[in-house]
């Protein structure tokens, strides 16, 4: 990467940064990365896969594999709370997740590309929209144009706070847990607050749940018998001191390494919601949202960003111990092989999602160089 395609980058990401996009609204965001793209000369430019999501092709000199590298488009619906001078201008959301600092790496890959493109095969850089939701990869991945450009193999990072600025630590199989939220409402019937006993209140059976589905999963060594489940919202009748309440609703959220013990999880919860209502004479609904399946890198594309790691002389832990939070990454693995690393953000730099996170800058060559070296050891 030369000093002005790095200086170039550094600016974009904060024009990024300033103007975020929550998942599903990125049409700014991807109209902006199409523009690079042409710039740069792109053989190929498809755009609106999975909605707002880009993909850009470079072809290589001769016939070969495909390598995709992916970033994600979306920001966050929290405000972010800096005195950076590129802060967020639009009020309640902020990339906060690192999103804007992964798209120029990607975008640094397009740079080099343009000015020289691999001896075989294609490269197929992927921009996911709604990467929060869990919802992006899926869609982009059912685009009819996907499968014109499907790579063989797929490769993405994400900035890791907590990990030594630059270093990367690389999952030798699972990389993220798979998740999902359970919403769980409780109907019954309302009557006056000084008549409770003729109607049908769910108070008891929502503190009764709480308990229950909170003892689930109760979190531990992230190995295939791991378990989370966090209760992160509940609400029960009006806010009235007139009325007994008829419906209560609860928000719980269900965390494992492998889909296999999630299906468990959630036929357990099932159990559990039905005997506790059904004891209350209750009707009782589920439904699932933020659906992510477990992310498990490819032993050939994992040894594939150890050699590329190595030889750009980036410090790098192998682990077996996968994150505990989701990606929906792994979508990509169910038609080629795929690998996703962590790359450090600084042992002191504030946590995901929080409201003064900011993506380092100083990463934004390290990870375009892992990507470069590895394209061109797999196509030259």
């Amino acid at each position: 990467m030369t000093p002005q395609d790095l200086e170039r980058l550094i600016a974009l990401r904060h024009d990024l940064h300033a103007a975020p996009e929550i998942s599903g609204a990125e049409h700014a965001t991807a109209q902006r990365i199409e523009d690079e793209l042409r710039d740069l000369g792109a053989d190929q430019i498809l755009t609106g896969l999975g909605g707002t999501g880009l993909a850009a092709v470079f072809d290589g000199r001769a016939p070969g594999q495909t390598i995709g590298i992916r970033c994600e488009l979306d920001a966050l619906p929290i405000p972010e709370e800096t005195n950076l001078s590129y802060a967020s201008q639009v009020p309640g959301k902020g990339h906060l997740c690192g999103h804007d600092g992964h798209m120029v790496m990607v975008l640094g890959v397009a740079a080099a590309l343009s000015r020289q493109r691999p001896e075989t095969g294609r490269v197929v850089l992927i921009f996911q929209p709604a990467e929060e939701t869990g919802e992006g990869a899926i869609a982009y991945r059912a685009a009819p144009e996907f499968g014109e450009i499907a790579p063989d193999i797929v490769l993405s990072l994400h900035n890791l706070p907590g990990l030594a600025l630059g270093h990367v630590s690389l999952p030798r199989s699972a990389a993220n847990c798979a998740s999902r939220g359970a919403r769980i409402r409780l109907t019954g019937r309302t009557s006056h607050a000084a008549a409770p006993q003729d109607g049908l209140s769910p108070a008891t059976a929502l503190a009764a749940l709480m308990g229950q589905l909170s003892a689930l999963g109760s979190g531990g060594q992230l190995d295939e018998n791991y378990a989370l489940t966090t209760v992160t919202h509940a609400e029960l009748g009006e806010k009235t001191f007139g009325v007994s309440p008829g419906f209560a609703e609860l928000w719980v959220t269900l965390r494992t390494v492998t889909d296999t013990r999630m299906d468990t999880l959630v036929d357990a919860v099932s159990h559990h919601v039905a005997v506790c209502a059904e004891a209350q004479g209750l009707t009782y609904h589920i439904t699932y949202h933020d659906v992510f399946e477990a992310c498990t890198n490819a032993s050939n594309a994992v040894a594939l960003l150890e050699t590329a790691c190595n030889a750009e002389s980036v410090p790098i832990t192998m682990t077996d111990t996968p994150q505990a939070f989701s990606e929906d990454f792994g979508q990509f693995g169910k038609s080629a092989q795929s690998a996703m690393f962590w790359l450090g953000a600084g042992e002191d730099q504030p946590q995901l999602h929080n409201p003064d996170y900011d993506f380092p800058d100083a990463l934004i060559s390290t990870g375009t160089g892992i990507f470069l070296r590895a394209i061109h050891t797999l196509i030259g």
